[in-house]
């Protein structure tokens, strides 16, 4: 999964991938429809890697919580709805994150990675779980020697 390059920007909807760096801030394109816009340096810009959510006595990466996600749904949207009454967003995340901060975790917070995970699923820029297989190691079987004595 790789956000490293995929940025939420304060005041516009949706998430966006950085296609290049300027002086005065950086280009990037929608992920929600494609257009490309610039912003300033002064905008808060958030990248999806460097997110963490609140837990309680330790942070979880935002990447790790789209996986638990995908492992929870099987890799299809989620079941519930970023418009769905708070008590039933913060439910869903208790099932997802059975630790997480409920005082510093809002249900808008939830909301917007409802959001964000729909979106990079729909865009295919989070891999869908894929089932582990345990391949047993054939140990390699010591050759034995047929040498016979003559005598």
């Amino acid at each position: 999964m790789q956000l490293d390059k995929i940025l939420a920007i304060s005041g516009r909807p949706g998430l966006f991938e950085m296609e290049a760096q300027t002086r005065s801030g950086i280009v990037a394109r929608s992920l929600v429809d494609g257009k490309r816009i610039t912003t300033s340096i002064n905008s808060q810009i958030n990248i999806l890697s460097e997110i963490q959510i609140y837990c309680i006595g330790s942070e979880i990466p935002l990447a790790e919580v789209f996986e638990k996600i995908l492992k929870k749904e099987d890799g299809k949207n989620a079941s519930v709805s970023p418009k769905a009454a708070a008590v039933d967003l913060e439910a869903y995340f208790f099932d997802i994150l059975d630790n997480y901060d409920e005082e510093r975790v809002y249900p808008s917070d939830i909301k917007k990675i409802i959001q964000w995970y729909n979106l990079l699923l729909q865009k295919k820029l989070i891999d869908s779980p894929e089932p582990k297989t345990k391949k047993k190691k054939e140990k390699p079987t010591a050759k034995k020697s047929t040498t016979t004595k003559e005598e």
